[in-house]
């Protein structure tokens, strides 16, 4: 960690030098009563011990105390413009999940008004966020540049005046509490003075642990030579700046903030001072790109998911197809509920595998079927245990005792490992196959191939726009390559062809037609399929039928006028021919307008932006129940997943539309006011990639769990027709399901905690399978080790997933305050349990959580969260349903897009340029940036952007000759161009959606689309900026600890 600025303790577990002392795993709760819940007055003590905080004295107004100026070194500096007032939350509901009790806190309210002139107190002042090896203090002369305030800063908190303050130190040579015992923190007030160890006075409030031998701060303790706490007894800057008494804490302040009348003028908190995501990115690439990741290790904690790294599989499964938001399970419910961090998995079963790594192993045991305890139904894993000389085994899960069948059998080696340990993927690797037997399937019978049915729009928008006749020479080409078995000739799935607008055509398309056949239902309350055989085909069969008839849609319907559509009875149809044909599938529906013609599901405009900001505006998400709800479970119990491609002029009632969809492992597309020369191609790609991309039909999925803990709850685009069983009419690559679980009893720390994902699914060849993904995590007593394996990106996933399906039900503002919530109680819980004596004015984050700050605060200013007129509903609910089947690096780079320098590219090199962080600060006017966060990407250009590199991109002399809307990228022969685009394509490579590439000039009109991903800055539609939101989550940990 090269990073200055701020303290965020090192890993603990390993004793690093300078840090002797503890004999036990740092953070022992202290021997005395469990704390009680965060808002509980302090288990009452009689006299405060040395080091506890006293109530600061305040002046007899009520008003603050006189500030007091403070002195800071060269990177710890001052914080500056910040217009937002924050309202004083109240002590929060210590209720966690259900988001049934709205907390107090006022997140909202960040974003308003600018503060009143009288409280002017500098919040941030003393968020003295102090760094490792840190350079000494210098005094305020030597640092950057002072910049002066431009606003007021925000007020100062109404807390009660118990607010934290410096704790007194202790008497001169009176030692530091020795490390052995745990420090006395009967509550959370109480706090042992810091060690003052610096050579030089220091500011109050800034307080720098000594350094150990190697640059790490040493945990206070060993008595450091000197009298302890003399450097602070009195005043240190005497002199007109130091006015009244020195109380160090104001009523609802920060320690030690600065005067606004006099002494050195004030000075922005530097930006680089707080955790930043592109260098916690750039350090794990540096630490871990490019190596082998062993999962033979139980709890590891993987590369992140920005890193490049290969897979070896030894027992675990990969973290392509699982990642945890801890590797480390707290081993009671009471830890658990204690820290507030959720305990979950995000499960990808059909992940794409790398090239360079092993695919899936497929085991087949004949007709017995896979091995299974008979007690959990777990299947054969690493974690069973073989015994009684290879005759029995014990599960790992449920440790019941089985017999080995006679086929089955296998002598044990002098470890007490069965001798073909390494020739069975089921005994030795966390992620295989097993062929299904005839009782995995419906009926007991196996199942046919799947169909695609191509079921196109034909009203007039989608004529006259081109979209028909797109389609359509599309399907010519894009049939060929429909997904096959590993080493098929041609694809077994069928095809079929429908289009609509108030009443279905249906096509016959056998290959022994020499022209295809129409026939027409127009009675669309009742839908059935008109034709059986010859309706869903062999693409290679009969090609010429339907090239034929794709030629002729278009020209068929050239002439239309009818403008209204069905939409319901489209689905309904395609249902019915699944069900007729006996096979599972998917429906290409390509559609443009809210259904208004008379048939079910027909729907009415029910935008209502007066909605905003109320107690209703959860309706406006809600989906139309009724026919839709019955369409899902028919969909379901088919195995018919609904991929919706939309094209929208205005209102269509996304949450409704796209229901269908994100329940049955579908995806939904949506291209507003489309036109073929402008998003032409980033609709086919859409496309292409979504016909092509490995795929399974008719899924269940199952998570086990051994004992002490069980899976609760599932998000994603899932139907969950009973209480464990993930039913999903498709899963492909890029679903993900976020699976909760909880505690049922106590985890021990030597079993540590097991689970297995098994998906039982069909394949593209008609064949019944079973994936089994088994990943086993450490369980610990430690909160410190909780902390220190958590995975920030796989815990925004879980927030922003649990946040989503939360916003159906209550108001936007609860779902807020409650993750604003959480984010200040596990913080807490860290501070508190986790990290050494420090002052209150420090904010000290966990490790691994560092940047878990910046990924809640846009997390708050996502389209469906922030509430604000100016977005559409439609795009809003869109959000809602991608974030729902998302996994962890979708959500990742959402969340914190990429923001990469394209003036400074190297034209010779391979790599693209390292990103830099998310924030308007960042971009120059001289310079080029692409930015790109998985669903959107920008090329932004500054105003001053040399003239060379704009004619070698673009093939015009200056930027002033670009036209400000609709340019495009030209594809030039020289190295930048190549370059740009090499950059692009291998972006876009990694992504599981296609990105249409605006280019936009600073200062122009389209600017404002590109600004709202810069997350670190204050959101256009409201929401903070991440220093604020830092300062806020601060004050809360602060209220929370007190």
């Amino acid at each position: 960690m090269s990073q200055q600025g701020y303290v965020a303790t090192p890993p603990y577990s390993q004793a690093q030098a300078g840090m002797g002392g503890y004999s036990t795993g740092f953070g022992n709760p202290p021997p005395q009563s469990h704390y009680g819940a965060y808002g509980s007055p302090p288990q009452g003590y009689s006299a405060p011990p040395t080091g506890v905080l006293k109530p600061p004295a305040s002046s007899p107004s009520g008003m603050p105390p006189p500030p007091v100026s403070s002195q800071y070194g060269a990177n710890i500096q001052q914080n500056g413009a910040h217009p937002h007032s924050f309202a004083p939350p109240a002590a929060s509901a210590p209720s966690m999940s259900p988001y049934g009790q709205p907390p107090q806190s006022v997140y909202q309210s960040m974003a308003q008004a600018p503060p009143p002139t009288q409280q002017l107190t500098n919040q941030m002042s003393s968020m003295n966020i102090a760094g490792y090896g840190q350079r000494p203090m210098q005094s305020p002369l030597s640092s950057a540049a002072p910049q002066q305030f431009q606003t007021s800063p925000p007020p100062a908190m109404g807390h009660p005046p118990t607010a934290m303050g410096h704790p007194p130190l202790s008497p001169p040579g009176q030692q530091p509490p020795s490390l052995g015992s745990p420090p006395p923190m009967a509550t959370m007030g109480s706090m042992p003075a810091p060690p003052m160890g610096m050579t030089g006075p220091p500011g109050p409030g800034v307080h720098q642990p000594p350094l150990g031998p190697q640059g790490y701060q040493q945990q206070p303790g060993s008595p450091i030579a000197g009298p302890y706490g003399a450097q602070m007894a009195g005043p240190q800057m005497a002199g007109p700046q130091m006015a009244g008494p020195q109380t160090g804490a104001y009523p609802g302040g920060f320690p030690g903030g600065p005067s606004q009348m006099a002494g050195p003028p004030q000075k922005k908190l530097d930006p680089d001072s707080i955790p930043s995501t592109t260098q916690v990115i750039e350090d794990d690439q540096a630490k871990r790109g490019g190596q082998v990741y062993v999962t033979n290790i139980r709890g590891q904690v993987p590369p992140l998911v920005t890193t490049d790294f290969t897979v070896q599989d030894q027992g675990n499964a990969s973290p392509r197809f699982m990642r945890c938001t801890t590797y480390s399970f707290p081993c009671t419910a009471d830890l658990a509920k204690q820290c507030k961090v959720p305990l979950a998995a995000i499960i990808k079963p059909f992940a794409t595998v790398p090239k360079n790594e092993t695919p899936l192993y497929i085991v087949n045991h004949g007709e017995t079927g896979p091995i299974r305890c008979n007690r959990c139904k777990a299947y054969m894993c690493p974690y069973m245990q073989f015994i009684d000389g290879g005759r029995r085994y014990q599960c790992g899960f449920c440790s019941c005792i089985n017999e080995v069948p006679v086929q089955y059998f296998q002598h044990l080696d002098h470890m007490g490992r069965r001798m073909d340990l390494y020739e069975r993927p089921e005994l030795s690797l966390g992620s295989y196959e097993f062929i299904a037997t005839l009782d995995y399937c419906k009926n007991n019978k196996p199942p046919n191939p799947p169909a695609y049915i191509f079921m196109i729009d034909v009203s007039y928008n989608n004529i006259k726009s081109g979209l028909v006749k797109l389609i359509c020479e599309e399907l010519k080409t894009l049939l060929d390559r429909l997904p096959k078995e590993e080493g098929a000739e041609s694809s077994a799935i069928k095809v079929g062809f429908v289009t609509y607008n108030k009443i279905l055509h249906f096509y016959n398309v056998k290959s022994a037609l020499a022209q295809p056949q129409m026939m027409v239902v127009s009675d669309v309350a009742e839908m059935f399929v008109p034709l059986l055989d010859g309706f869903l085909v062999n693409f290679q069969e009969s090609q010429a039928v339907i090239n034929n008839l794709l030629d002729q849609i278009p020209d068929m319907f050239a002439d239309t006028n009818e403008s209204e559509t069905v939409f319901a009875p489209v689905m309904q149809a395609g249902v019915e021919a699944l069900k007729a044909a006996e096979c599972s599938g998917k429906l290409f529906i390509f559609h443009s307008s809210i259904p208004t013609a008379e048939a079910p599901g027909k729907l009415k405009n029910r935008d209502d932006k007066k909605l905003v900001g109320t107690e209703k505006e959860k309706t406006l998400f809600q989906p139309q129940r009724g026919v839709y709800e019955q369409l899902t479970k028919d969909c379901v119990a088919q195995g018919c997943c609904v991929d919706l491609f939309l094209f929208p002029n205005q209102y269509v009632d996304m949450a409704t539309m796209g229901d269908v969809p994100s329940h049955t492992g579908g995806s939904v597309y949506k291209y507003s006011n489309f036109q073929v020369e402008v998003n032409g191609q980033h609709f086919l790609s859409d496309l292409r990639r979504d016909v092509e991309k490995s795929i399974g039909f008719d899924a269940v999925m199952r998570v086990r769990t051994g004992t002490g803990f069980r899976a609760t709850d599932f998000f994603g685009a899932v139907h969950m027709s009973n209480t464990t069983d993930v039913e999903m009419a498709a899963v492909d690559c890029d679903k993900a399901v976020t699976v909760e679980f909880k505690h049922d009893d106590t985890l021990s720390e030597e079993s540590g905690a097991v689970m297995q994902c098994a998906l039982l699914y069909t394949t593209i060849g008609g064949q019944r399978r079973l994936r089994i993904h088994n990943l086993s995590l450490n369980c610990s007593s430690q909160l410190s080790e909780l902390y220190k394996s958590c995975e920030t990106d796989a815990l925004i996933n879980f927030f922003a997933k649990s946040a989503y399906r939360a916003m159906l039900n209550q108001p936007l503002k609860t779902v807020r305050d409650i993750l604003v919530n959480q984010t200040a109680h596990m913080l807490a819980c860290y501070r508190k349990n986790c990290a050494s004596p420090s002052a209150a004015s420090q904010l000290i984050l966990p490790d691994a959580m560092k940047v878990f700050p910046v990924y809640m605060n846009s997390l708050l200013k996502t389209p469906s969260l922030v509430g604000s007129t100016e977005l559409s509903t439609d795009d809003r609910a869109f959000h809602r349903l991608m974030v729902m089947a998302m996994g962890v690096e979708e959500t990742q780079v959402l969340l914190y897009p990429r923001l990469i320098p394209m003036h400074t590219m190297d034209v010779s090199s391979e790599s693209i340029p390292a990103p830099v962080r998310c924030s308007e600060e960042r971009l120059s006017e001289s310079g080029m940036f692409l930015l790109e966060n998985g669903l959107s990407m920008f090329l932004w250009l500054g105003q001053a952007c040399p003239p060379d590199l704009i004619q070698n991109l673009f093939n015009v002399p200056s930027l002033g000759h670009l036209t400000a809307e609709g340019t495009s990228l030209p594809v030039l022969d020289n190295a930048h161009s190549r370059k740009l685009h090499s950059i692009i394509s291998s972006i876009s490579q990694q992504r599981a959606t296609s990105m249409k590439l605006l280019i936009v000039k600073q200062k122009d009109r389209a600017e404002m689309l590109f600004r709202q991903h810069l997350v670190e800055d204050k959101g256009l539609h409201g929401g903070a900026s991440y220093m604020d939101f830092l300062c806020y989550v601060h004050r809360e940990i602060r209220q929370l600890l007190t």
